[in-house]
């Protein structure tokens, strides 16, 4: 038998707080916009600031997983894209409203859940949660992660 391998260890325990369907669907909806609106609130102090915090986390993406890391270098750079595309002084009202909508809807669904979420034992699950939500695409286009 084979050791679990960390990143299995760490999307099993998120997952036992994401059993409920409908709290399954708000998370693949919000997580993605949590990550753009953090982006967002980041690349208001400074576009290149955003960058490098995106590179941080996708070398610990890498870390747990290169097909992770590779999925999420394409989903950061399409959100950077998004931030850039936006009308400079768009960027912050735009996020701040979408991550407290987010937020709201999250703590909805672990409200229908019955659990608190991950992250309040751990805050590296507030970087497994995109991967969380990745792992479906995953799994739904056969890649091995």
């Amino acid at each position: 038998m084979t050791a679990a391998r960390n990143i299995d260890i760490l999307l099993e325990k998120y997952g036992e707080s994401h059993q409920n369907p409908t709290n399954e669907k708000i998370h693949f909806v919000c997580v993605p916009v949590i990550v753009w609106t953090v982006l967002g609130l980041i690349w208001v102090i400074h576009p290149y600031l955003a960058v490098a915090v995106s590179v941080v986390a996708l070398g610990y993406y890498y870390y747990l997983s290169a097909s992770f890391g590779v999925g999420m270098t394409l989903m950061v750079i399409g959100m950077l894209f998004l931030l850039y595309l936006l009308p400079p002084t768009w960027v912050l009202p735009t996020s701040v409203s979408a991550f407290v909508v987010a937020w709201i809807f999250q703590f909805i669904g672990h409200k229908i859940e019955g659990k608190k979420p991950s992250f309040l034992d751990d805050l590296r699950f507030l970087l497994i949660g995109p991967l969380f939500v990745l792992s479906f695409l995953y799994r739904r286009l056969q890649i091995r992660y």
